[in-house]
């Protein structure tokens, strides 16, 4: 993100993000409590059956690459998003129950 003029301005790479991001709509879930085994091919497989996905990311620690707990899976469309969040919150993933929300910022 970059302040300007007071305005925050948001710079997207991707043309489907930018016109996501115009419209207002939030296409990104945040998902707590994973299992510290859960990798990205793990999460998307998971998740894929609700739409299709732009990106998912494990987030790891910096210096030792081991996962931190919690990721984001990213769709091309609110409606995927909105099943998946219904459908997956509090279901069981690699073991552990998962927390699924709608990400707060960079929807």
């Amino acid at each position: 993100m970059q302040a300007i003029n007071g305005m925050i301005r948001v710079l997207h790479k991707n043309p489907l993000a930018r016109s996501l991001w115009a419209r207002n709509s939030c296409s990104k879930l945040f998902v707590g409590g994973l299992s510290y085994d859960t990798n990205e091919t793990a999460l998307k497989n998971a998740f894929e059956k609700y739409g299709e996905i732009i990106e998912v990311r494990v987030i790891a620690h910096h210096v030792s690459g081991k996962s931190r707990g919690f990721g984001f899976v990213r769709f091309t469309s609110e409606a995927s998003a909105n099943v998946a969040f219904k459908e997956m919150h509090s279901k069981e993933l690699d073991g552990r129950n998962i927390r699924v929300e709608f990400a707060r910022k960079n929807c």
